[in-house]
């Protein structure tokens, strides 16, 4: 029996991009089309198979400690950026702002699907959504510099909405455009949690 369960749910790539290696922000700049390799997108800052630890595993690992990099994409959802954007009265949000890799249209509740969840195209690319990508103050103040008055609000009105962070499981190419089918683990919730 298989571990993961195909869904009926497929996200349609309607943007990607990559974090230059030196960069001066968090800003994302946008692409036609990437390899997702082992280590991610080639060139981008959050490229390679291992990172140093930071704040977001500073109860497991002292920072700069080397680990698994799990967080070499940035997946996010159309409707939730929209959501987003709302929330902070903007007509829209441009994913460069997000330091956003790939944007999905298609998935409800993008953002809430299974940490270890498979994302796969018809030919075959593979990425493993590892955790939700919680707000932080990185992309409100790119906000804030385009649009004064309206970072501020990011971090409430993206809780739950952020997107996720993922990495390759299966090398591949991906453009504009493609599809992606959802897998989902086929398991119960652990019913112990708080």
């Amino acid at each position: 029996m298989p571990a993961l369960r195909s869904t009926n749910h497929i996200g349609r790539i309607t943007w990607l991009g990559a974090v230059p290696a030196q960069r001066e922000n968090i800003r994302s700049a946008p692409l036609a089309q990437a390899f997702a390799g082992y280590a991610g997108f080639e060139g981008d800052f959050h490229a390679g198979l291992t990172r140093p630890a930071c704040v977001r595993v500073r109860n497991l690992h002292p920072k700069d400690t080397e680990i698994r990099n799990t967080r070499q994409l940035s997946i996010l959802s159309a409707e939730e950026m929209a959501q987003i954007a709302a929330a902070i009265n903007l007509p829209k949000l441009d994913p460069a702002l997000l330091g956003a890799s790939i944007v999905l249209e298609g998935i409800a509740d993008f953002t809430l699907v299974p940490p270890g969840s498979r994302l796969q195209t018809a030919q075959g690319t593979t990425l493993v959504i590892d955790v939700e990508n919680g707000p932080c103050n990185f992309p409100a103040r790119e906000i804030e510099n385009e649009r004064p008055g309206h970072g501020k609000g990011f971090r409430a009105a993206a809780q739950g909405k952020r997107g996720v962070t993922a990495w390759v499981e299966r090398e591949g190419p991906l453009a504009l455009g493609d599809e992606m089918r959802l897998f989902v683990p086929d398991q119960p919730v652990w019913p112990h949690l708080d």
